[in-house]
């Protein structure tokens, strides 16, 4: 009897260091690191530029090795979606096994090298967002129930809180707000993402909001949690954390992003991925959003260390 011959993808080809490097999702951790980073420079105190470099890198290992167990986990719901069939798992490249050792070896070493060198609290919190992301959200929440992006949303908004942690040893109202902002960012942010690529959502049986709740309901609660953004993202100043410079620039980006968010709001044509527009001009401006965001606070905390300091 003749042998038949295994199809290219039949079996996992060796994996690579670029399939490696795709597992720990490096434009989510672009964000992840560039928030905990700020919520460092944003604390009161300074560290020493090692042990500063060692916490942020700490965060970007828990991140990646987070995302790591995560693909390993929805391989099969990955192949069902045209946005995610070419990640490393579902594409052949890789053996889901070998996602799994790779997330749980960065995700352990990047708690014991911060518990370690900076401080048991920031390896404390950080153990906990990894375990929030790859347990809480990935197996529990999304598969589950509409509400996994509002509820998961914890899950991205620790890296300023780690970041500040990490730095003073303490936790303070400063970081507790920080991770508030991010944490009512995340369901409009990806909400409207989920707008226009609700068929893969649905081929893969993933409860998003759009799918269960319907695009209308959808729409109005994008508009609702910008409502509240607004007047969250300012809260850092009003505390007398952040000077004017934070202060001006929070109002007009979050304006900015709740008008965005209105116009998105008040469609009632449901519309194809071609069609759009708003949604997806939303999706993009959160993500600057965010950073601009952090950005004027850091620099707000800078030039005010400055002052006091002259």
């Amino acid at each position: 009897m003749a042998q038949v011959s295994a199809t290219p993808r039949s079996l996992p080809l060796p994996a690579g260091w670029r399939d490696f490097y795709a597992l720990t999702k490096p434009g989510v951790i672009s964000l992840v690191v560039f928030t905990g980073l700020c919520g460092l420079l944003a604390a009161p105190v300074r560290i020493h530029p090692v042990l500063a470099f060692t916490a942020i890198l700490c965060i970007a290992l828990g991140a990646g090795g987070s995302a790591a167990l995560n693909q390993w986990w929805e391989a099969d719901l990955d192949a069902k979606m045209k946005r995610t069939k070419g990640r490393p798992i579902p594409d052949g490249r890789m053996e889901k096994i070998s996602a799994r050792d790779f997330g749980i070896g960065l995700s352990a070493a990047s708690v014991l090298i911060m518990g370690l060198m900076i401080n048991l609290l920031a390896a404390v919190i950080l153990l906990a967002s990894i375990i929030y992301y790859a347990v809480v959200y990935t197996i529990w929440l999304k598969p589950r129930t509409p509400q996994n992006i509002v509820i998961g949303g914890g899950a991205g908004a620790f890296p300023p809180l780690i970041g500040w942690v990490a730095a003073t040893g303490h936790i303070s109202l400063m970081p507790v707000v920080l991770f508030a902002i991010i944490f009512m960012w995340t369901p409009p942010h990806f909400w409207a993402l989920a707008l226009f690529v609700q068929t893969d959502y649905e081929k893969a049986g993933i409860p998003m909001m759009p799918n269960v709740a319907g695009e209308a309901s959808t729409r109005k609660q994008i508009m609702a949690y910008s409502v509240l953004l607004l007047p969250l993202s300012l809260v850092p100043w009003w505390i007398g954390g952040t000077g004017a410079i934070y202060g001006i620039g929070a109002a007009l980006l979050s304006g900015l992003f709740l008008a965005l968010s209105i116009r998105v709001g008040l469609r009632r044509r449901a519309g194809d991925s071609d069609t759009m527009k708003p949604e997806k001009q939303l999706f993009f401006y959160s993500i600057v959003y965010l950073f601009a965001l952090f950005t004027a606070l850091v620099a707000d905390r800078l030039i005010l260390a400055q002052g006091i300091a002259a």
